[in-house]
């Protein structure tokens, strides 16, 4: 056997082994179902501690915008007018949120922690200086008094407002950005404090919120089943709530919102628990987006979150009392915010109905500004970037036995709206890329094992048909015709007395010897 025959028969042996073994991988999905794994076992919090570090203390700065309406002809609102407002801000301030008092629980299937959140004002970040700027906007602890007193003896309430009128309450307020946002001495709840203690005499949107915590979280690790990773087990020691209509409208579903189970599809809904909210809400995939280089998908609310019970009915057991519902883009939550009728919505009711838009004059929603979205690395469900977007609203209606509200019309009004985004920082970024580099050459490995047994293939085709036409060519020149003579018949003129022939020969002609 020559050295091509063995080189020949090397390459077809080869291309046959790793064309087989290639496939075999390919179909068994051998190294995927090992990434895979790997990835399951790498991200849950007791077997990663470098991802538990990051769970702790999150890396990517976040940041709170705070935008406010200010309230430009309130007159015209108390006389039955359409109010009008401007939009300040933002105001924007860096949000610190550690994990704090961690501790494992079941042989390490779940974790309790506490998530304290402190903010720092960050000023290049803003416009405008909240402790400067001045604010008019609905008196929120004026509102809530008369929305309590709703329920009492029109005689009552009578008493109640020629009180407030006779120490200055007005149906709006003035004051700074910062008061109005982390707190000022109120003078009605002052003189309501004076008398029942357990009233706060403070009032902010964000008052003892600097520093404080949500509540108390038991999460799942994911130790039994990496779906299950960072998903609520109980918060407060409740494993559902009691404030909705429904069964389904109590259950806490889903994160926090700051990590997601890996291998994320298209397909699913993703759950995220809102406890400022006070309800669960689902994200739909919108889009595939490109984050710092790093791929992921968009996830977004779907109109339907907010939808009205007439276009939704599951919505129906966010009614209370049952039966008495909104329109489609807002949600009452006084139900678990005691005091003023709070709604929220989406930033300047953005897919809400036009009746809570075109009540208010200054309103302008768009789906760039004010549409709440996540992405999401899906191999790792680790946020790349996400952007939370959410209103204050208050109801302003007409109170018997309060004569400032006689002209007012039902409105849902806003007051403030928070722009909360987050991006991995670049550190983060350089990392991430590199594990989804290494993750896609291992997933890859058995596809290279088949290309290069399909290149060696084509070689091997090569060879052999060269072989094959180096095999003719040879067969063909072994008897080369170089002479038309036809074969003279024996006689005795002929002296060469050479043998006859069949065929073609090739002719010899005699040379006489040399001399020496």
């Amino acid at each position: 056997m020559t050295r091509r025959s063995c080189a020949i028969y090397a390459t077809g042996i080869l291309c046959a082994h790793l064309l087989i073994v290639g496939i075999a991988l390919v179909v068994a999905q051998v190294f995927q179902t090992m990434i895979y794994n790997r990835l399951k076992k790498e991200l849950t919090l007791t077997e990663a501690s470098r991802v538990f570090e990051s769970w702790k203390n999150p890396p990517p700065p976040v940041y709170m915008e705070y935008y406010f309406f200010n309230v430009t002809n309130p007159e015209v609102f108390l006389a039955g007018g359409k109010a009008a407002v401007t939009q300040i801000g933002p105001y924007t301030y860096r949000e610190y949120r550690p994990r704090e008092n961690v501790t494992f629980l079941e042989n390490g299937t779940k974790v309790y922690a506490l998530n304290p959140k402190s903010f720092v004002f960050v000023p290049e970040k803003s416009r405008g200086n909240p402790e400067v700027d001045i604010l008019r906007t609905v008196n929120i602890p004026a509102v809530a008094v008369m929305n309590e007193l709703n329920s009492y003896s029109f005689l009552l309430r009578t008493f109640v407002s020629m009180w407030m009128n006779s120490i200055g309450v007005e149906i709006f307020m003035t004051r700074t950005v910062h008061e109005v946002l982390w707190g000022f001495k109120d003078p009605l709840l002052s003189k309501i404090h004076a008398m029942k203690p357990e009233v706060d005499e403070m009032f902010g949107l964000m008052w003892k919120k600097n520093g404080t915590d949500e509540g108390e979280f038991v999460f799942l690790t994911g130790e039994r089943d990496y779906m299950e990773y960072g998903r609520i087990d109980t918060w407060n020691g409740l494993t559902e709530m009691s404030w909705w209509s429904s069964n389904q409208s109590n259950m806490i579903n889903g994160t926090d919102g700051s990590v997601f189970h890996p291998l994320l599809s298209r397909k699913e809904l993703l759950y995220i628990f809102a406890a400022d909210l006070c309800r669960s809400i689902h994200l739909a995939y919108v889009e595939d987006v490109e984050v710092k280089g790093i791929p992921a998908y968009r996830f977004a609310p779907p109109h339907d979150v907010l939808q009205s019970p007439k276009e939704n009915p599951t919505n129906a057991g966010f009614c209370v009392p049952a039966g008495d519902c909104l329109g489609t883009g807002v949600l009452k939550v006084s139900v678990c915010r005691e005091g003023a009728p709070i709604v929220v919505s989406f930033p300047h009711f953005y897919q809400a109905d036009a009746m809570y838009i075109n009540a208010v004059e200054g309103l302008s929603p768009n789906k760039e500004e004010h549409e709440t979205y996540l992405d999401l690395n899906p191999t790792t469900g680790v946020p790349i970037r996400a952007c939370k977007r959410a209103q204050l609203n208050i109801i302003l209606n007409r109170v018997p036995g309060f004569p400032k509200t006689k002209h007012l019309n039902v409105t849902i009004f806003p007051i403030m709206f928070v722009n909360e985004t987050a991006t991995i920082d670049d550190d983060s970024a350089t990392q991430m890329r590199t594990l989804l580099l290494i993750v896609t050459l291992v997933s890859n490995f058995p596809l290279l094992i088949v290309g290069m047994g399909a290149i060696l293939l084509v070689v091997f085709v090569l060879l052999v048909c060269r072989s094959r036409q180096k095999k003719t060519a040879k067969d063909d020149t072994a008897y080369t015709q170089v002479s038309d003579k036809p074969e003279v018949e024996p006689s005795e003129n002929n002296h060469t007395n050479q043998p006859m022939r069949n065929g073609s020969y090739i002719a010899m002609s005699p040379v006489e010897a040399q001399k020496c």
